[in-house]
C-alpha cells in the first residue's frame, strides 16, 4: 500500500534539498551510526534513508548492497508521515506491507523499525531504520536507542549544511572587504574631481537655460569621458549588495551553556548505555549566560559527546561539566580505565578537528564540522591527553557582554 504524501510535501522536500546530502558520498560518521542501530536492535540491516520526490537514497547502509529503492516501496515513506517511530512487529501482519514484494519472499522483511529524521524546523527528510528478516519486537531501551541516533543524524546532516553557510558567509564577506576597497579608490580619487566638475556645468547649464550649446558640449564631454568609471562603480555597488545577502546563517542569542550542555547529554545518555559507558553529569551549579546559536551549538555539544562514547571501549567513564574560567567553559574528560584501557578520542579531536581544516571530507569530517561551528562562536579550544587521567576539552566562550546582548 504506497503511503500517501505528507500535507508539507513541498515545504519537505525543499528542507532535503537544502541539506545538500542526497547523492553524496559515503561517510564514517553515518556509517558508525547505521552499525551501531544494528548492534543494538540486534538485527542485520539499518539504513539511513532519505526520501526524494520518487525515491529514497541511502546514505549509509549495513545488510544490503542497494544505494536506492523506489518511494512505493519505501517503508520510510509511511515512518516520515509520523513523529515518532513506527514499528511494524510482523510485516505480513500489517495491511500497509503484506503484499509488498520484499516481504513475500521466504528471507523476506518481517520485522521493520523506522525513527523519522526531523529537521530542526520540523520537517521529515527520512528515516534511520531496521529490517529483520523475522517477525521480533524491540525493548524500551532500544527504542529509545534508535530515536536517540536519528537525532544525531539530523545533528549532523545539519551542522554540515551549517558549516557550508559559514564557508560561504566568510567568502561573501571577503568579497564585500575587496569591492568596498576597489569603491574607496573609484569614490575617493578617480571619480571625486569629475563628479564635481560636471556638476559645476549642470549647475551652469541650469543658470544660462536649455539652448547654451557650449555648455551641454561640456557636460557631454564630461559625461563620455566618466561614463566607464561611473558604470564600474555601480557594479561596484551592486556587488556589494549581492555579497551582503544570505549572512544570517548565525541567529544568535543570550542562552544558558549548563542548561544546554545538560540537554546535549540527556540527549547521548540512551547510547551510552548500550556500551554500558557511565556519563558523570557535571553541567550543574549557576546560570552562564553565552551569546551562541542554540540549535547548532546544541548538536555540537551532542556530537562531541557521541564521538567520546564511540571511541571509549565498553564499560568507560566520561564526565561532562560548565564552569567559569576566562569565560563561560564546557568541559568533557573521556577518563582512562583501570587496568591501563585507554579511549581513543584524543587522535579523533586532534587530526580531525584541530589540525583539518573541513574542507575535504574524511573518517572525522564531523569533528572538523563542530570545530568551524566553535569558530563562528569565537569559542577557545583547549585539547589534552595524560596517561592515567585520559582525554580532556576544554571550550571556553566570551562572556555575554550586557552590550551586545542588548544589540
Amino acid at each position: 500500500m504506497p503511503a500517501p504524501l505528507p500535507s508539507n510535501e513541498a515545504d519537505r522536500l525543499a528542507a532535503l534539498y537544502e541539506l545538500h546530502v542526497l547523492d553524496t558520498p559515503a561517510e564514517k560518521d553515518f556509517d558508525d551510526i547505521v552499525r551501531l542501530a544494528a548492534t543494538v536492535c540486534g538485527v542485520p540491516m539499518s539504513l539511513i534513508s532519505l526520501i526524494d520526490v520518487d525515491r529514497q537514497w541511502f546514505k549509509a547502509k549495513i545488510g544490503t548492497e542497494l544505494t536506492q529503492t523506489s518511494r512505493d516501496l519505501s517503508f520510510g515513506a509511511h515512518a516520515i508521515l509520523g513523529n515518532d517511530l513506527l514499528v511494524v512487529p510482523d510485516t505480513r501482519e500489517d495491511a500497509r506491507f503484506s503484499g509488498h514484494p520484499t516481504v513475500d519472499r521466504g528471507d523476506g522483511v518481517r520485522f521493520y523499525a523506522g525513527a523519522p529524521l526531523i529537521t530542526s524546523d520540523g520537517f521529515a527528510v527520512g528515516t534511520l531504520c531496521v529490517f529483520d528478516s523475522v517477525p521480533r519486537r524491540l525493548d524500551t531501551e532500544q527504542l529509545q536507542v534508535l530515536r536517540a541516533l536519528a537525532r544525531q543524524v539530523t545533528s549532523q546532516l545539519e551542522m554540515r549544511r551549517y558549516a557550508t553557510a559559514l564557508a560561504n558567509t566568510t567568502a561573501r564577506l571577503q568579497e564585500l572587504e575587496r569591492r568596498k576597497d576597489e569603491l574607496a579608490g573609484l569614490v575617493g580619487g578617480e571619480l571625486r574631481a569629475p563628479l564635481r566638475l560636471m556638476r559645476s556645468y549642470l549647475a551652469d547649464l541650469g543658470n544660462t537655460g536649455l539652448h547654451d550649446a557650449e555648455q551641454a558640449e561640456l557636460v557631454g564631454r564630461a559625461t563620455a569621458a566618466h561614463v566607464r568609471g561611473l558604470s564600474d562603480l555601480l557594479d561596484h555597488l551592486a556587488s556589494m549588495a549581492d555579497a551582503g545577502h544570505g549572512m544570517d546563517s548565525l541567529h544568535m542569542r543570550q542562552i544558558d551553556l549548563t542548561r544546554l550542555t545538560q540537554r546535549a547529554v540527556e540527549a547521548v545518555r540512551p547510547i551510552a548505555a548500550t556500551k554500558q559507558i557511565w556519563i558523570l553529569n557535571q553541567a550543574g551549579g549557576p546560570s552562564l549566560p553565552i551569546i551562541a546559536d542554540p540549535v547548532r551549538l546544541e548538536q555540537v555539544l551532542m556530537h562531541l559527546l557521541f564521538a567520546a562514547i564511540k571511541y571509549t571501549p565498553s564499560g568507560g567513564r566520561v564526565r561532562v561539566g560548565t564552569e567559569m574560567e576566562s569565560g563561560p567553559a564546557v568541559w568533557l574528560d573521556d577518563m582512562d580505565m583501570p587496568g591501563g584501557m585507554r579511549p581513543e578520542l584524543f587522535p579523533h579531536l586532534y587530526y580531525g578537528a584541530l589540525t583539518d581544516p573541513g574542507d575535504v571530507p574524511g573518517p572525522d569530517r564531523g569533528l572538523a564540522v563542530a570545530k568551524r561551528i566553535l569558530d563562528a562562536h569565537h569559542a577557545t579550544v583547549a585539547l589534552s591527553d595524560r596517561p592515567g587521567d585520559g582525554t580532556s576539552l576544554h571550550v571556553v566562550f566570551p562572556v555575554a557582554e550586557r552590550e551586545l546582548v542588548d544589540a
